[in-house]
């Protein structure tokens, strides 16, 4: 199976990327166990109100015209609303990720009566038991009270945001009852080793059996169920899962941080993806077009070690995060690969496994 000619086409880059990620802050009132930002504190390098609104501004002349806007909690900003309300008088279409814990009746109103807006409530168990022993005491509790509001009212069809840890594959059925109970749409996405989740990602990443189980629900679920193309790896078991199913980092996504850096993916903060800043001349602009990082992440890349497996092309080597943070080299298999040959890697020593920076978690973190 060879990648489609779209594919082929996004893979070498665009003019502006289809869905820019823009983590707002790293304040956090959470501090979640595979937190990918390792947010808890605020920068205080942190872009302020102008500065925020002028890269909304450079975003509308580059025609972007979707972005992802998360943290930390973004809701925690006291201009938050403001930056809404500029995305939309510019038209831009803002998604953004919160773990509702701001999101009472009024805010919850506010959010409806806005016109290109879309709001992912993270969850990451169907009960309290789950879900706080990874998010926190009380973090599902103002979940469910922040859809509940939502759906009150008349929000539409938020998102139910959920990462798949091997403690809630068993309750996938049950998300998707609770999303249609809501009126909202499930998203389910995968466990990075990144941020916080370097330390936690050997203990929640789901097992070899899990992924096939999780490969099966997604190919009976189809388009219903979202996954933000988190799951290519798993297109080596057989049927392509639905979407582009490929590395978009400095091709058609990446992240903007808090204080204005710019990096390929939204799962590898570490200086080695780095591509510049804001805040150096040309902007956002020249950082996309002109960066020698994404030039060399939109030339054509080595199969390496996979070369021999005859799955490569449906699952395109797996992920540049997991592998990055795990000490394989980019162009080794996934530590997940479905046939195996990540445990092998894995097993394999290295003299030094990239550690992800920075580190904003409000307590000193266990390294």
């Amino acid at each position: 199976m060879s990648a489609s000619p779209l594919v082929a086409e996004l893979k070498s880059g665009l003019d502006a990327p289809i869905c820019l990620t823009w983590e707002l802050t790293y304040a956090c009132n959470l501090q979640c166990t595979h937190c990918l930002s390792s947010s808890g504190r605020r920068d205080p390098r942190e872009l302020d109100t102008a500065g925020a609104l002028a890269i909304l501004d450079e975003l509308h002349d580059l025609q972007v015209f979707y972005v992802n806007i998360g943290g930390g909690e973004p809701m925690i900003r006291p201009d938050f609303f403001a930056i809404l309300e500029h995305a939309e008088r510019l038209g831009i279409g803002v998604k953004f990720s919160t773990n509702g814990r701001f999101i009472d009746p009024v805010a919850a109103r506010r959010l409806a009566a806005m016109r290109y807006l879309d709001i992912q409530v993270s969850l990451d168990g169907i009960d309290a038991a789950t879900n706080d022993a990874v998010r926190g005491e009380g973090s599902w509790e103002a979940a469910m009270a922040a859809m509940t509001n939502l759906r009150d009212a008349g929000f539409g069809e938020f998102k139910i945001s959920v990462v798949v840890t091997r403690h809630n594959v068993p309750q996938l059925d049950g998300f998707a009852a609770l999303a249609d109970r809501m009126g909202a749409q499930l998203r389910v996405t995968r466990l990075r080793p990144a941020g916080r989740g370097a330390d936690s990602w050997h203990e929640l990443h789901p097992t070899q059996a899990q992924q096939r189980e999780l490969y099966q629900w997604l190919l009976a679920r189809g388009e219903r169920v979202l996954t933000g193309d988190s799951f290519f790896h798993l297109n080596a078991l057989g049927d392509p899962l639905p979407g582009l199913n490929m590395c978009g980092a400095g091709r058609v996504v990446c992240l903007i941080d808090p204080v204005g850096d710019v990096y390929a993916c939204p799962f590898v903060i570490h200086e080695s993806f780095k591509a510049g800043s804001v805040l150096d001349d040309g902007g956002f602009t020249r950082v996309w077009r002109d960066s020698p990082l994404f030039a060399s992440l939109r030339e054509p890349q080595s199969k390496g070690a996979c070369e021999s497996c005859g799955n490569w092309e449906p699952c395109q080597g797996g992920c540049m995060a997991a592998k990055f943070f795990t000490g394989i080299p980019l162009d080794g298999p996934d530590p997940e690969c479905v046939t195996g040959h990540g445990e092998a890697a894995l097993a394999t020593p290295v003299a030094l496994v990239p550690r992800p920076s920075p580190d904003h978690s409000r307590r000193a973190a266990s390294r």
